[in-house]
């Protein structure tokens, strides 16, 4: 069925629900955009901002829209976020909570009661992210990889991903037991969760699937992905972090996982060299940094099918000539013996191309409609113009005001509760619209917000409301 009619279709059940007063019985197989389900600001909260009581609570209750507010400070030490308004700890309620305010201990509190009560309607879990992840360099540091795992781990099967969203709207029963995460809060690492920007990208693919990308940030950062090659031809991004300072990075990469970078310093014309050892969970782990010459574009290969031997071809730095060194890695001990070093009249490789048996991956700078002309893409044998991007686990959120970028593909629509244009508009476009600070009747739309966000979700006002509305459980 083409968008168009899906929207008016799931539009027309929705306004019938409402005009009757349906009961979370009669709307529960309505398409999930047409659907209303209560839902708390600020969940974490309970009673010391608002009156929402305890997590499990609110689930009991009914509430199936759950906004917990992040932070990332302390994750190095805790390899967790933090629960907190403003800050660690701010405005949390520990009664009948979590006594932590470590993140998974939150999560794990609504898995279980998701697990314990397998008919109930889908639970959305917003994470409000209060800190700018994007300037976390590695998985370690709580990058959103780490963020993704964090969600996987907890959630497992119950959790429904955003990647998995069908082109037809599921309906509220399709998804009764599953647990949809979702993106809110700083604007800049929910653009960041769809995509990345780059420039000089190189990549390399080995006989067992495993794909290396390197890139600078056109500032002097030297910044990695690893990934796998699917039997359907698409790349899944696993991990991402910056590994050193410099410009136009180059990647060679052997069947053993074993891997040799080549770049060029940023601000002169020397050449320098990593070696790297890629895990099966795509985390690197680099040696350090060595010079090896002087050059511009460097690009390196592996020559023999051991993936011992290398052969790096640069530009001179003063003219159009290139030069070669051999190499000899030594996996062991995370080295590379260069020698004969001469003039060629090779071309440099194509490092932003790499083949593997039938497999091809090819690295590429374009916009994606309305992303940056830097966004990095791929191609592979099979699929054309990819983003490099965290798997797309969550939903991420579009706001009012935010950019073109976030606003394409979303799903999930929020403003305040005052904002009542907006939140009509996304919900007659088809789209699922929370406002917050919905704390009071007058803040009610037609259509009403899929989440009407409220801080007193047992006040009669807001039962009657959602009652009439026939908010599904």
């Amino acid at each position: 069925m083409p968008r168009t009619r899906t929207v008016l279709s799931v539009l027309a059940v929705a306004a019938s629900a409402l005009l009757t007063g349906g009961t979370a019985e009669a709307s529960a197989d309505l398409p999930l955009p047409a659907a209303v389900f209560r839902a708390t600001h600020n969940s974490y909260s309970g009673n010391v901002d608002g009156a929402k009581s305890s997590i499990v609570y609110q689930l009991d209750h009914g509430i199936r829209f759950i906004e917990l507010d992040i932070h990332d400070n302390g994750y190095a030490t805790s390899r967790d976020y933090a629960i907190g308004h403003d800050s660690p700890g701010n405005l949390v309620d520990h009664s009948g909570n979590p006594a932590s305010n470590l993140l998974r201990d939150w999560l794990d509190v609504i898995n279980t009661w998701s697990a314990q009560h397998p008919a109930a309607a889908p639970i959305v879990v917003a994470l409000d992210i209060k800190d700018d992840l994007t300037d976390n360099a590695s998985y370690a540091a709580g990058n959103l990889a780490a963020l993704n795992q964090e969600l996987t781990s907890v959630f497992g099967p119950r959790l429904f991903q955003a990647r998995d969203y069908p082109a037809s709207p599921p309906t509220v029963d399709a998804l009764r037991g599953r647990v949809l995460p979702l993106l809110s809060g700083n604007g800049e690492t929910r653009t960041q969760y769809k995509r990345d920007i780059g420039d000089n990208p190189a990549i390399a693919i080995n006989g067992r699937g495993q794909v290396v990308e390197v890139h600078d940030s056109g500032s002097g950062a030297l910044w990695y992905w690893t990934g796998t090659y699917g039997s359907d031809g698409r790349v899944t991004w696993l991990r991402h972090g910056r590994y050193d300072s410099g410009v136009t990075p180059a990647i060679a990469l052997n069947d053993n996982g074993d891997l040799v970078e080549v770049h060029q310093s940023q601000n002169a014309t020397t050449l320098w060299y990593r070696v790297g050892r890629l895990a099966a969970d795509g985390e690197i782990t680099w040696s350090a940094s060595r010079q090896y010459d002087n050059g511009v574009l460097p690009t390196v290969r592996f020559t023999d099918a051991a993936g011992t031997q290398l052969r790096e071809i640069h530009r001179s730095q003063s003219s159009s000539q290139n030069w070669n060194w051999d190499g000899a890695l030594n996996a062991g001990a995370a080295t590379v013996t260069w020698s004969g070093n001469a003039k060629t009249s090779d071309a440099r490789y194509d490092k932003a191309t790499s083949v593997s048996g039938t497999a091809r991956v090819h690295v590429w700078n374009g916009a994606d409609g309305p992303t940056p002309a830097r966004t990095l893409r791929v191609d592979t044998d099979r699929v054309a113009g990819a983003r490099i991007s965290y798997p797309q686990i969550a939903f991420d959120e579009f706001q009012q005001g935010d950019s073109a970028e976030l606003q394409q593909g979303a799903l999930f629509y929020a403003a305040p509760a005052g904002e009542s244009s907006f939140i009509t508009a996304a919900r007659q476009a088809g789209r699922l619209a929370r406002g917050w600070d919905f704390d009071s009747a007058g803040n009610a739309t037609s259509p009403l917000a899929s989440y009407p966000a409220t801080n007193h979700p047992y006040d009669a006002w807001y039962q009657n409301l959602l009652t009439q509305a026939g908010a599904v459980e």
